[in-house]
This record gives C-alpha cells, sequence and structure tokens, in this order.
C-alpha cells in the first residue's frame, strides 16, 4: 500500500461507512429535546450556585433580615459609599463605620472609600450575573468599579433565566441607560494564569440574595 493509499484509508476510516442508498446519507441525529429553564426556588438555587462558582460571597437572607447581611457584607470596612435611594430599610453598618455620600466624587476619591453597597437590576441565574442599570441605589458606573468591596443586594423576584430574558427586562425599564453586568470580583491572569483580583473593579463581590 502507497503512502497516498494509506492516507485516503484513514480518511475513509474516520468519515465513518458510505451512504446507505446513492445519493443518500444516513440521517442526523435528532436534536435533543430542550430543557425547559428552572423557575421558582430552583431558579433562585441556580443563580446562587452560579454566583457562587465566580468566587463571590452569596447570602440568603429573609426580608427582615436584609441590614444584618449587608453588616456582615461589609466587614470591618472603615468607609460605605452609600448612593442615592438606597433603602434605609436594608442599609446595616459595621460599627464605626462612615457613611459616605457620593457627591461627584473623583475616582481617587472612590478608591480612599472601603466599600459600597447597591441595589440590582436583575440577576441572571445561568451565568451568575448581576446587572446594574444605574438606577435609584444603584449610582453611576464608578460606584460599583472603584472601591474595593460591593456589597450588592438581590431580590429573588429579579433574578431570571437567561440573558434573553434580562435583556427584554431591561429594555422595557429604559434602553438608554447605561448597564454594567457583573460575574464575580475583578480578577485576570497573566499569561502563566495567575489569577490577580481587583485589578479592574472590587476585589471583594458580596451578593445578598433576599427572599
Amino acid at each position: 500500500m502507497s503512502a497516498r493509499d494509506e492516507i485516503l484509508a484513514r480518511v475513509r476510516s474516520a468519515l465513518g461507512p458510505p451512504a446507505t442508498r446513492a445519493g443518500h446519507a444516513e440521517p442526523a441525529p435528532a436534536d435533543p429535546a430542550p430543557v425547559p429553564p428552572p423557575t421558582g426556588e430552583a431558579l433562585v438555587e441556580l443563580f446562587v450556585e452560579r454566583v457562587a462558582d465566580y468566587r463571590a460571597e452569596v447570602v440568603r437572607c429573609a426580608p427582615d433580615r436584609v441590614a444584618d447581611a449587608v453588616r456582615d457584607g461589609l466587614g470591618a470596612s472603615a468607609s460605605v459609599l452609600v448612593p442615592e435611594g438606597f433603602p434605609a430599610s436594608m442599609l446595616g453598618m459595621p460599627e464605626g463605620c462612615l457613611s459616605v455620600s457620593d457627591e461627584a466624587l473623583s475616582a481617587s476619591d472612590l478608591d480612599r472609600i472601603d466599600a459600597v453597597v447597591t441595589t440590582a437590576s436583575v440577576g441572571i441565574a445561568t451565568t451568575g450575573t448581576i446587572v446594574l442599570d444605574h438606577g435609584a441605589g444603584q449610582g453611576r458606573r464608578a460606584l460599583s468599579l472603584v472601591p474595593d468591596r460591593h456589597v450588592c443586594v438581590v431580590r429573588t423576584d429579579q433574578v431570571v433565566a437567561g440573558v434573553t430574558a434580562a435583556v427584554a427586562l431591561l429594555g422595557v425599564a429604559d434602553p438608554t441607560r447605561p448597564l454594567t453586568w457583573i460575574s464575580g470580583p475583578s480578577a485576570t491572569s497573566d499569561i502563566e494564569l495567575d489569577r490577580v483580583e481587583g485589578v479592574h473593579g472590587p476585589r471583594t463581590l458580596v451578593v445578598v440574595v433576599v427572599g
């Protein structure tokens, strides 16, 4: 057998058996039936699982325990940025912590603040993503990107299955708003795949899931 014949034989073997009838190939296997997206508690559990996969800290709590969960999420922060419109009933501050409001703070000013606390617009279960449209309680984009710790409150009724549902929901709310999509704390890797956190945003992300 020549080298050419050997190569062709390998190609034929890789391609599998010939067609059963001239001009008619074997029918392709049917696509599997689509799996319906989870709903209810299963949807929330998937969201919690995927957020944790990104190395974010996830806390579930009842509505009357949100302030406690936020306080615990802020840890030992000495200063916390609280955007306009953040619900006072949700705000729990560590002892001795200074609450700071945004008055056109510069990036340098924001960098000196330990943490920020915000609400969110949408949580996406399949990707473990939280989305901010920077409405009331969320502040402008820089507030959630510069401080080293971000505590974000997400209600269970804000969790949707996938990106398509999230985009549809956000578009109805206001298609002109800027959006920030967050999947875990900021992280990057160098050429040797050494993971470094906190380069492009908060080093620590705490997601408080309410409900």
